[in-house]
């Protein structure tokens, strides 16, 4: 038997009195708060978004088939243990029992396509935490890459910048010793798409059956059993960041080497059906024609669900520790803590080791497992880490939100719950001072930080606009946005190979170099930033930079059809996409914020209930429900929801 509850911001809160009650019951939560995603991102993962979408989800439906979604959730559903698959099939069973009590009208989107969902396979968590994540090693950067390396030639490297530029995320944590409280502190945030319903879902997991007993609050993926990522289970906490790792290789494939090969038809809404090839090759998978990727999950047939079980009966960092070694993709970052003060940092995932030629040739075996001191404390933002990176990938992300939050670290005790929020909220951009030095004493008035109530900020976004539309109509660029032929890609890549938006991203560099005495591509900057300053003067900014850097999270099937389920309301927004404050604006395309922190916590090990957690939107999908987006504005504000452990506080809905 198992109980649902909610607190005021509707959080399902579950408890069961065994495990798969409990993972039956969060089946039925999900389809109570998340109908429309559901069907959604059962339709992403088997790819048939287009049955529902037409043309524009064609791109991704070719995508989703050709990598085989379907297929290697399979092999990996029958390659976890049975009490695995008992757990997952549990909560599938309560989706289809909720599903079957559903009636589609009362969700608009349903109601809107006339159709109702469809049922799901024990398989379909795998398929669909495996769709969400397809894109997640970087592909797009690897397209992009090629293409501007073809364009530019040696001179590309002007215009690097750290990946990956599609994900992201902050974690770290203080020993006891640090902390107000005498025991470790765990903060963080992911950032991706901001989508409405949310990506992440806040869950609350209880199991009373005596020999089996847990209580773990955290973040679980639409769709999935347990929790993943993030999580508080009393005794032991956890959080994880994209380690950055080559786990995806993305080789030409010339046609040879044919392993299997098959015809997939796509129906797609008003257009007739679209038959494509499904290629598996030596060299992988065939995602484009001529395009092939290998992968981990589909060369092991794993994803890493036996580590879930494992998480939520875990008490100890070493029992996280352990349960992560099952881990496959995506390759995380894990930062974990405990009420023994224990604090450890290792890689969990399955990197491939690659022989002289870059053939695989086995894989790591050295999570990179640090134990950090009582005094100490551990950073991670998808930087470069020192030469163990080097062991599992190329390119990472940008130092700046990394140095910045060892800066907010470096010497501090006493840190508490209210620290680690104003970390979160920390809004100084450090690329400031490299491109106003192009404009000496334009911008002396100008502290760097990105506040929402900031006319400096405001000024400042739009000088870098103006800079970056003139870079973008500098020659040397005009193949980055109208590639030849061999460098076309399918429509979902096109966020990657965005080419305004490279350069935007590279602006920092391009200011170092030409403030280093040197001249990128032949290019003026000087000349380019004097004038975009008094294009920008002439013509005004607007007050604040709030009143353009304003939320807009992403609805997607909304954003393939051009029907706003949501209407949300637009919140000003600090911050910036190298801020640890990260939501992410668009130079010369948009100051609007669709990227950045899809979830915010404090895992406070002295006491759960001391730190908080919050998500852009609201815990239910439903257009209309009280729920649906009332963490909006906390989010927005920087704020938190508080985390709540009482039974006795909470509103009891349902059995």
């Amino acid at each position: 038997m198992a109980r649902l509850y909610r607190d005021a911001f509707g959080i399902p809160h579950l408890r069961a009195d065994s495990i798969l009650d409990l993972a039956h019951a969060q089946g039925r939560v999900t389809v109570a708060d998340r109908a429309w995603q559901l069907e959604w991102l059962r339709r992403r993962a088997n790819g048939t978004t287009a049955e529902v979408a037409g043309e524009p989800g064609l791109s991704w439906d070719r995508f989703s088939r050709r990598m085989r979604t379907v297929e290697t959730a399979q092999r990996a559903f029958a390659a976890c243990t049975e009490e695995t698959q008992r757990f997952v099939s549990s909560y599938v069973d309560g989706v289809n029992e909720a599903l079957a009590e559903l009636d589609p009208g009362t969700v608009p989107e349903l109601s809107r396509l006339r159709i109702a969902p469809g049922e799901w396979e024990p398989w379909m968590p795998l398929a669909t935490f495996l769709a969400q994540h397809l894109l997640f090693a970087n592909i797009g950067g690897l397209l992009w890459k090629r293409l501007a390396a073809d364009v530019l030639g040696d001179d590309v490297r002007f215009l690097s910048h750290q990946d990956p530029t599609a994900s992201g995320s902050n974690a770290w944590a203080a020993g006891g010793e640090r902390t107000a409280s005498g025991l470790p502190l765990i903060g963080g945030d992911p950032h991706r798409i901001i989508e409405q319903p949310g990506v992440y879902q806040q869950v609350r997991l209880a199991c009373e059956d005596p020999v089996d007993r847990f209580d773990v609050v955290g973040y679980t993926f639409v769709g999935v059993p347990g929790v993943q990522h993030f999580a508080h289970a009393g005794e032991v906490a956890w959080a994880i960041t994209n380690a950055c790792a080559d786990y995806q290789d993305v080789t030409d494939d010339d046609g040879s080497d044919v392993v299997e090969r098959h015809t997939e038809t796509i129906r797609v809404l008003g257009a007739d059906p679209v038959e494509i090839d499904v290629v598996a090759t030596a060299r992988g998978l065939v995602f484009e024609d001529g395009l092939a990727v290998r992968t981990s999950s589909w060369e092991l047939g794993e994803l890493g669900f036996d580590a879930i079980l494992g998480l939520l009966r875990a008490r100890t960092v070493d029992d996280v520790d352990r349960a992560l070694d099952s881990w496959v993709e995506p390759v995380n970052n894990a930062v974990i803590a405990d009420r023994a003060g224990a604090v450890r940092y290792r890689i969990a995932g399955r990197v491939p080791v690659r022989d002289g030629s870059g053939a695989w040739a086995g894989w790591l075996t050295d999570p990179n497992r640090a134990d950090v001191p009582r005094d100490g404390h551990v950073v991670t933002a998808n930087e470069w880490r020192g030469p163990e990176s080097d062991a599992i990938g190329t390119v990472f992300a940008a130092p700046y939100r990394a140095d910045r939050l060892h800066a907010l670290l470096d010497g501090r005790s006493g840190l508490t719950r209210d620290d680690y929020v104003a970390f979160h909220n920390d809004a100084l951009l450090q690329t400031v001072p490299m491109v106003t030095a192009l404009v000496p004493g334009a911008f002396d008035d100008f502290d760097g930080v990105m506040d929402s109530g900031s006319a400096g900020a405001a000024r400042y976004a739009a000088f870098r606009s103006a800079l970056v539309r003139r870079l973008c109509d500098e020659p040397v660029f005009a193949k980055l946005f109208d590639p030849p032929a061999d460098h076309q890609h399918e429509e979902i890549f096109a966020p990657w190979l965005n080419a305004a938006y490279r350069i935007g991203l590279a602006l920092p560099r391009l200011a170092n170099e030409t403030t280093a005495g040197h001249r990128p591509f032949g290019i003026d900057l000087v000349a380019h930033a004097q004038a975009a300053l008094a294009e920008v003067d002439a013509a005004g900014t607007p007050a604040t930079w709030g009143d353009t850097h304003v939320t807009d999270p992403v609805h997607w099937f909304a954003l393939l059809t051009g029907h706003d389920y949501d209407a949300l309301p637009r919140l000003p927004l600090s911050g910036d996409a190298d801020c640890v404050r990260c939501c992410v604006s668009y130079p010369a395309i948009t100051d609007e914020c669709s990227r950045g922190s899809v979830a915010r916590y404090v895992w406070d090990l002295a006491d759960r209930t001391v730190g908080g957690w919050v998500v852009p939107t609201g815990a239910d999908g439903r257009p209309g429900d009280a729920h649906h987006h009332d963490q909006l504005p906390l989010w927005a504000a920087g704020e938190l929801a508080p985390i709540v452990d009482d039974w006795d506080v909470l509103t009891e809905v349902g059995r």
